[in-house]
């Protein structure tokens, strides 16, 4: 089930050239496709002396050709990267080179990196004072406004050695693993060409980690030394990254788009996915039952099928049948949390006899897997609610107001909770501690409550 969440997310670029203001950023998640990039990405990150489980592997909702690492130990891959990268290769080239910008602590450097850039731009625009104060206008101004291009140059020489150390440390990770750098040669490549072949072609990914044709050069030769450039990717490898592209283009492209990519005539198992979930969008029910069920007769044992078809279902309002399909998910992978969560709401929609309390214990089951899913706490504090335990149910809509960033009204409902929570519990504390961190008297929280 894809589904987008969104959170106040700051990326600290320390660049003056390349700095972005504060966004809501898209969190795409989908228990299969992340499930897909963990075994591509953990190998990587043990290969690098990681803890897979350390390191955050983030999905943002973006079309732009973009990933990252910001947060400390955490991978952002936009969707766009995704559905671009042709190859399991590129797109773990890629997951390897922002794995040695965590390995290299890069992102800590930076900041300092920056300041000692920024030292450059202050003598220029003392200079250019200097010469305004001394009847030099032309001069003085000159001198003030080249005084952003020798931040961003001086900065830019650090970027360019981390870029080319992560660029290596990449190498060495796959090597480890026994995987071709082969992709992570032909994703620069390829790319980096397209992009100074069509100056109305600008990725987002280039603007970030700036690249020189030696710096290519460089690493091509460091990858053949490896003698892993001709290693093929596997079979498995390929379904998974059809099933991503399917996936992501079903849900995220209109339904133009997707029967350009996957005509009527395509019968394998991505082209009738990426169908069912472009008919479910397109309020199609027909189409998309039809489609799924075609995949479940094909595959009865992948639980994701059926998770979609559960999804199909509760979307159309068909409850009672979406119960089936979603417990049968469960049964097939009990360890995904995202499974959990959309039969906990089903059976918590249908409000049957036990209903609410299983879907409840479902929810918090999911919720020890991952505490900071605000959609899980979202719909328990409907399942509390139903149950008449008001004051839990506004502790969860507190956690959830929590994680997404919304201090106020996470303060708000802690508040609410403390009226009528048990003293010296769990759940009291637990209502003290986010009344605590999310006061209007702290001076971090100050702008969240400003003008109101």
């Amino acid at each position: 089930m894809l589904r987008s969440f969104f959170k106040a997310a700051t990326l600290a670029l320390a660049s003056l050239a390349l700095s972005l203001p504060a966004m809501a950023q898209g969190f795409i998640r989908d228990a299969e496709i992340e499930a897909i990039l963990r075994e591509y990405t953990d190998p990587i990150l043990e290969a690098a002396g990681l803890i897979p489980e350390d390191v955050g592997l983030f999905l943002i909702g973006d079309p732009s050709l973009n990933a990252f690492v910001a947060g400390g130990q955490r991978i952002h891959l936009n969707t766009g990267l995704i559905i671009r990268t042709e190859t399991p290769g590129q797109l773990k080239g890629v997951i390897a080179h922002e794995t040695g910008h965590i390995s290299g602590a890069h992102g800590a450097r930076r900041a300092a990196d920056f300041a000692k850039s920024a030292r450059s731009g202050y003598v220029s625009i003392g200079l250019g004072i200097i010469a305004l104060a001394a009847g030099a206008p032309e001069l003085g101004a000159a001198l003030i406004a080249n005084s952003r291009q020798l931040t961003a140059l001086s900065f830019f020489t650090h970027t360019r050695a981390q870029e080319s150390s992560a660029d290596q440390a990449a190498v060495t990770f796959l090597e480890r693993t026994g995987q071709s750098p082969a992709g992570l040669v032909e994703f620069f490549e390829e790319f980096r060409y397209q992009e100074v072949l069509s100056e109305a072609r600008r990725f987002e990914y280039f603007r970030t980690h700036p690249l020189a044709s030696d710096r290519i050069r460089s690493l091509r030769a460091r990858a053949e030394e490896t003698g892993l450039m001709d290693v093929p990717a596997t079979e498995r490898e390929l379904a998974q990254m059809a099933v991503m592209h399917a996936k992501l283009i079903g849900f995220l492209e209109p339904p133009v788009v997707v029967y350009q990519r996957y005509p009527e005539t395509d019968t394998s198992e991505p082209a009738r996915y990426a169908r069912a979930i472009s008919a479910m969008q397109s309020v199609d029910l027909g189409k998309a039952i039809i489609e799924i069920d075609e995949l479940l007769e094909i595959n009865p044992e992948n639980p994701y099928y059926h998770e979609l078809k559960g999804q199909i279902l509760f979307e159309f309002g068909k409850i009672e049948d979406s119960i089936e399909p979603n417990r049968r998910a469960v049964e097939l992978a009990p360890n995904q949390p995202l499974l959990m969560i959309s039969y906990a709401r089903s059976i918590i929609a249908r409000g049957g006899e036990g209903d609410v309390e299983q879907g409840e214990t479902l929810l918090r089951q999911s919720l020890i897997a991952e505490p900071d899913n605000a959609f899980a706490w979202s719909e328990l504090a409907k399942a509390l609610d139903k149950q008449g335990r008001r004051y839990e149910a506004q502790l969860a809509t507190a956690e959830r107001s929590f994680h997404i960033g919304d201090v106020v009204s996470a303060n708000a409902f802690s508040l609410r909770a403390i009226q009528g929570l048990e003293p010296n519990t769990p759940l009291m504390r637990r209502a003290r501690d986010i009344a605590a961190v999310t006061d209007s008297r702290l001076k971090e929280n100050r702008r969240y409550y400003r003008g109101r």
